[in-house]
């Protein structure tokens, strides 16, 4: 189906069917990988390994931080130039936004190859846990200039209408990745480096595949010779700078809490920390598939005048995430230990209490925070990143941060409540945002009725 049919002339329910459930399908692939690379390390390196792989994640994520930034900032005025039919911009911005991914690839592998032993030596760590942490952390930021844009060139296929092929590069990645780990821990033994190069080897091979695709010129986007604009870069910055403050800002306090654990806890500590981060990993992936694969329609149609549409598709969007965090809610609630279980063998009976105790109190957290990422992931389609970037810090920093200072006499209970409130109180906030953008559109709706009539009685 090309992009027109799909986008403006597919009904809204049956459009959610063919884009967001692919989506999810794709994003649950990825998170299905990411809780057996966990269950990997934890069962087959032990807790040092496993606590030293969530030590450095948080800058991990922050390597795709920033190619991340400009593939979903592209993705916007890509979908909305072509809802204006204007082709030729959405292949220069489509060219452009691939040569600005590789470019900070490079610059940011480089600076954090370099920090890595600086970086978690600040965290805390020492000896062994410090050594597989930065050499965990080193081997991402070596396959980083070919990694990085996998992600994006899975946005650019579904604003292509492939969103098939989009699901199928995502499952693929998650097998290849998943079988290569198999391989670098069980038969080549090389430990938490085999981990990292497993999953980097996936992605490598997936990008080249995808870039592949896109050079044949059978696609709606084409590569072209990359022509600039000072307004083009902004535009994509502005419209990626929610989704990169979101990781960066949530790296930041994951690195906070982290530095908070190690102190209050050790490594038991951070390793349950990183067990609800896994579980949190399985959940927003589901949520983001949904509501990022639903994007490009929203802004397809944004661009094209269509309001209806676009309130019609996100009730979906909006519908599907409650549904899914309310199920996810009562998962976690009712299996505690399985879950705990899953990750860590042969832990003490003190560790497994906690751990129970820290996820029956994560599970609550997604009582109201698929709201909130609703609500962003709309902001963000309809070119509002302003509003979409205030959720997006005050949830990932700001309100985690004030709560660890107002909890902090309560120890370990202070951290795992920590995400329930936050939630709370980005609920709220995007209340706030969705009222007041809903007045501002019945406003312009209002005005726009108006000049019609006038114009009308002229005639």
């Amino acid at each position: 189906m090309n992009t027109h049919s799909l986008f403006a002339k597919t009904p809204p329910v049956r459009l959610f069917f063919t884009a967001a459930i692919p989506g999810a399908i794709s994003m649950l692939a990825s998170a299905l990988y990411q809780l057996i690379d966990g269950v990997f390390v934890g069962r087959l390196l032990g807790e040092t390994a496993f606590a030293a792989l969530n030590l450095s994640m948080p800058f991990v994520i922050i390597n795709f931080a920033l190619a991340d930034l400009i593939g979903v900032g592209s993705s916007v005025p890509i979908s909305i130039s072509l809802g204006q039919k204007r082709d030729a911009d959405a292949n220069n911005i489509f060219s452009c936004a691939c040569a600005m991914i590789v470019g900070a690839g490079v610059a940011v592998g480089a600076l954090l190859y370099a920090a890595a032993p600086l970086l978690i030596a600040l965290m805390g760590a020492s000896g062994e846990f410090a050594g597989l942490a930065v050499a965990y952390l080193r081997v991402y930021a070596l396959c980083s200039p070919v990694t990085t844009i996998v992600f994006a060139m899975d946005n650019y296929l579904r604003i292509c209408g492939k969103v098939r092929g989009s699901m199928m590069l995502n499952i693929l990645m998650s097998i290849l990745s998943a079988g290569l780990e198999f391989l670098f821990l069980f038969v080549l033994d090389l430990g938490i480096v085999g981990a990292a190069l497993g999953t980097c080897s996936g992605m490598i091979i997936c990008a080249l595949i995808a870039f592949f695709a896109f050079t044949r010129g059978k696609m709606q986007l084409r590569f072209c010779r990359p022509r600039f604009r000072l307004s083009m870069v902004r535009e994509i910055v502005a419209c990626g700078t929610p989704n990169f403050l979101n990781n960066i800002a949530g790296r930041v306090t994951s690195i906070v809490m982290n530095m908070l654990l190690v102190r209050l806890g050790g490594e038991s500590a951070v390793s349950i920390y990183g067990i609800l981060m896994y579980v949190e990993g399985f959940i927003q992936p589901l949520l983001y598939g949904m509501c990022d694969s639903l994007q490009p329609a929203v802004g397809y149609n944004w661009g094209a005048g269509r309001l209806d549409r676009v309130k019609a598709i996100e009730r979906c969007c909006f519908v599907s995430s409650a549904i899914l965090s309310l199920l996810s809610v009562a998962v976690i609630a009712l299996l505690p230990e399985p879950i705990t279980v899953l990750f860590m063998g042969g832990m003490d009976t003190a560790f497994l209490d906690e751990a129970v105790f820290a996820l029956k109190i994560f599970s609550l957290t997604y009582i109201t925070r698929w709201y909130s990422f609703a609500v962003q992931s709309y902001m963000l389609a309809v070119e509002k990143p302003g509003s979409a970037s205030i959720i997006s810090v005050s949830t990932a920093l700001v309100f985690p941060l004030l709560l660890l200072a107002v909890l902090y006499p309560l120890g370990l209970t202070g951290i795992w409540l920590n995400f329930p409130l936050t939630a709370v109180l980005a609920g709220i906030l995007a209340i706030i945002v969705m009222t007041r953008f809903s007045r501002k559109l019945r406003a312009g709706a209002s005005l726009h009725a108006g000049h019609d009539a006038d114009v009308s009685e002229m005639d």
